[in-house]
């Protein structure tokens, strides 16, 4: 089982990036998706969500219109678009796929920093 995240890098605040977990070794549409992050010091957060076949999306919050997750089952992979970032979204961003159970699979992370 493999999730590879990429994308990430260094941005203004303000600017946009677009993070992918690409999946491999399992079955893809049958997992739940997810973006989470964790700040230096700080625990994992959630960042936002997928259903298997991508019908259904939640966020945290505060998070809601700036960042906006979509999956492409063919591809076997998970996006997270984030537009207007701000430098609190400095954080490494890990993907989890939940397929019910003990079946929890988590990518490396990608490291994105917001900064001017």
């Amino acid at each position: 089982v493999q999730l590879v995240e990429s994308g990430g890098g260094l941005v203004q605040p303000g600017g946009s990036l677009r993070l992918s977990c690409a999946a491999s070794g399992f079955t893809f549409s049958s997992y739940a998706m997810s973006w989470y992050r964790q700040a230096l010091g700080k625990d994992r957060e959630l960042v936002a969500g997928i259903s298997s076949s991508g019908g259904v999306v939640n966020y945290v919050g505060s998070l809601k219109g700036r960042f906006t997750i979509f999956r492409d089952n063919g591809k076997n992979t998970v996006y997270l678009q984030m537009n207007n970032l701000k430098p609190e979204d400095t954080a490494m961003y890990y993907c989890r796929a939940y397929g019910g159970g003990d079946n929890v699979y988590w990518g490396q992370g990608t490291q994105v920093t917001v900064s001017s």
